[in-house]
């Protein structure tokens, strides 16, 4: 009995994605038989009367055709999990330059209206991906939407046959029913591989999109070491070389007052000590920021858990087995979850965070992709998200450059949860 009804709500299921998947495929051809209709009411025997009847159905076709795609994208998504990448070309920012005008990277415009506007129209017909939207509006009628269509169809046939008087007309009602009902939990599946193959970015599409990428994240990588390299320097300016500056002041003091005021030239020289300490503390610190020791004498691990004991919060640290990185993976990984314990102490106001790192292994046609994920959570208060320029922001272009990714939950009231993961094969 259960399976029963297992299938009939499998069918039922099926029955209602069919008909959505014809639906949508079946958009851009009724936009055409809508312009049809309308030059067949003006007269056939008018030519002229077919010229707006051939641009209202290319403007019509060329304004739904990424919508339905999209559309396509969205259920083979949520009802597969299959996740086509929709490959269109992102837009750069439009920048105001000193002349006034705004610059789109294609041409200079008086306003930013209009330099969006002139933008957003070159990207879309110099974008391949918009040919290819439109290559699939006239495929997916034909392939997905008629395979889709059968079902709907067998009900339709079935309505209209098994009440008319004639035995012959019954039992093609009925055989409607049966392909209707026997078709319906499969016939929805060809919106799949019909959308992965004629959907799915071309190979100059994707390398295009990685050297866009790419190009990125050397920008990003080079705003980054300049300000690591600003912040150093002003680490040395304010702190230690200002008290080297003033040791060799008291050290030429003091060798003035040896032999004239011998206390005060103690004095001085205890001053001096106390300030080559604390100069050697500082620059001491500033080395622990560059790149702390324990981090390459000792791994992740233990630089991360040298780093919950100094925190005031009351951080756990787990790993499953002993990880050893590549020096640039160990160090920006240290420096993320450093950067989010701060933010938990800083802005959330938590208490308690725990920290864990663990390997993924994940198999591709490739072979094991092997990765580490880090999770870091806390009982703060919540909300937190990436923003533009904002520190979390930073830090998922730090992990974009070793192709990592960031996410982040965080509901208002807490808890927070942030996920770091890095693909890597030195594990």
């Amino acid at each position: 009995m259960r399976q029963v009804v297992s299938w009939v709500a499998g069918a039922c299921v099926g029955f209602a994605r069919a008909c959505v998947v014809v639906t949508v495929s079946m958009l851009v051809p009724a936009v055409w038989a809508a312009a049809v209709a309308v030059a067949i009411r003006w007269g056939v025997g008018n030519p002229w009367s077919w010229v707006p009847v051939l641009v209202l159905g290319s403007v019509g076709t060329l304004a739904l055709s990424r919508p339905v795609c999209r559309m396509f994208r969205f259920l083979v998504a949520t009802w597969t999990a299959t996740d086509i990448p929709a490959g269109y070309r992102r837009a750069e920012p439009v920048v105001r330059m000193s002349t006034g005008y705004w610059w789109n990277g294609f041409s200079y415009e008086r306003t930013r209206r209009d330099a969006l506007l002139d933008q957003r129209w070159r990207i879309r017909w110099s974008d391949p991906a918009t040919w290819r939207d439109l290559r699939f509006t006239g495929i997916a009628p034909i392939t997905a939407g008629a395979i889709a269509a059968l079902p709907p169809a067998g009900v339709a046939v079935a309505v209209l046959g098994i009440g008319q008087p004639a035995p012959s007309a019954r039992l093609v009602g009925v055989l409607g029913l049966i392909a209707a009902v026997a078709g319906a939990p499969y016939a929805w599946r060809s919106a799949e591989p019909v959308a992965v193959r004629f959907l799915r970015a071309s190979p100059a599409m994707v390398l295009a999109d990685r050297v866009a990428e790419l190009t990125a994240q050397r920008a990003d990588t080079t705003v980054a070491q300049a300000a690591e390299i600003r912040r150093i320097e002003r680490d040395l300016h304010d702190g230690a070389q200002a008290r080297l500056v003033g040791l060799g002041l008291s050290l030429a003091t003091a060798e003035k007052l040896m032999g004239t005021d011998p206390d005060q030239a103690k004095a001085l020289m205890r001053e001096a000590r106390a300030g080559a300490a604390t100069s050697l503390t500082e620059l001491r610190e500033l080395v622990m920021g560059i790149n702390p020791p324990v981090l390459n004498e000792r791994g992740l691990i233990d630089a991360v858990r040298a780093l919950a004991l100094d925190s005031p919060l009351e951080a756990v640290v787990s790993a499953e087995v002993p990880l050893r990185l590549d020096p640039p993976i160990e160090s920006a990984l240290y420096f993320g979850i450093a950067e989010l314990v701060t933010n938990a102490i800083k802005h959330a106001r938590a208490t308690r965070a725990r920290i864990s790192l663990t390997r993924d292994d994940t198999d591709t046609d490739t072979g094991t992709d092997t990765g580490i994920v880090v999770d870091v959570e806390d009982d703060g208060r919540g909300g937190a998200d990436v923003r533009v320029g904002g520190g979390l922001e930073g830090l998922r272009r730090r992990l974009a450059v070793f192709d990592g990714t960031l996410e982040i939950t965080s509901p208002a009231g807490g808890p927070t949860r942030v996920r770091m993961m890095v693909p890597c094969a030195s594990l």
